[in-house]
């Protein structure tokens, strides 16, 4: 998986203490993007999805956050990673440019398999007129926080 960069430690990326792990590559390219350099799909390292399930494993937090860039840019690695932190029984939050509706309609079975799995999708561009900083773990209104799973 073509990945940014991880941190072990955020409290702003989702509730609680959790580990983020921001992917390469944004097509969205969102004027006034707080992740510029995550825009190109050859930027940071690529790191197995084994190597990124332990450290998550390893950092002891409950919680997962994938942002990007465009974490959907890698459909098939993205849902084995969501796969995996369920299976370590973390709480999955995954940011995308995309609307929750765009991702349905790909009809894409990786994709699908995030949606079915993911228990938060933080979904929509960022958009530079309707940036709020006083909203929760999103950047402009026009972003849903969809909570897709209940258990």
């Amino acid at each position: 998986m073509r990945v940014l960069s991880v941190l072990d430690e955020s409290v702003v990326d989702g509730p609680g203490i959790r580990s983020v792990i921001f992917t390469a590559g944004c097509p969205h390219r969102c004027l006034g993007c707080h992740n510029p350099e995550s825009w190109n799909p050859r930027g940071g390292q690529d790191v197995s999805v084994e190597d990124l399930l332990g450290r998550v494993e390893q950092s002891g937090w409950g919680g997962v956050t994938i942002s990007g860039g465009e974490p959907f840019l890698q459909p098939k690695e993205l849902a084995r990673l969501v796969n995996g932190c369920k299976e370590l029984q973390k709480n999955v939050w995954v940011y995308t440019g995309y609307t929750f509706e765009q991702l349905q309609a790909m009809e894409d079975e990786h994709i699908s398999s995030v949606l079915d799995r993911a228990d938060v999708l933080v979904d929509g561009r960022f958009e530079q007129p309707l940036m709020d900083r006083s909203l929760r773990f999103r950047g402009s209104s026009n972003q849903r926080i969809i909570f897709l799973n209940k258990a």
